[in-house]
């Protein structure tokens, strides 16, 4: 009996540790050096009106770096999935979409 319940046991740890695996959020990390922090944030402002505008689920926020050492001041930004599912489905919708891509290359004004 103890023969059968120990991979039992074992197989059902590995099955929740890949449910949670797959369950994962995705966050992307850019670190950024800039002398205007009012001027960055109100371009990751016009990033989050042209992302909801296409129905983006993703989540932005923007750090300012406080105690990095060498890396003081250097601003945070971060931009969060539910899953790898709906990264990859954004992905393709801003990679389609022409006013996000020209945003993100830094091309509007």
């Amino acid at each position: 009996m103890k023969r059968k319940i120990v991979p039992c046991l074992a197989a059902a740890v590995l099955f929740s540790m890949f449910a949670a695996a797959a369950q994962a959020s995705v966050l992307r990390v850019v670190v950024v050096e800039t002398s205007d922090m009012k001027a960055y944030v109100q371009e990751i402002e016009k990033g989050k009106a042209l992302l909801q505008r296409i129905g983006s689920p993703a989540k932005i926020r923007v750090w300012r770096a406080r105690f990095a050492g060498p890396d003081a001041g250097k601003v945070i930004v971060s931009v969060e999935w539910a899953d790898m599912v709906t990264f990859a489905n954004d992905d393709k919708k801003t990679a389609a979409d022409g006013d996000y891509q020209a945003w993100l290359k830094g091309s509007t004004d």
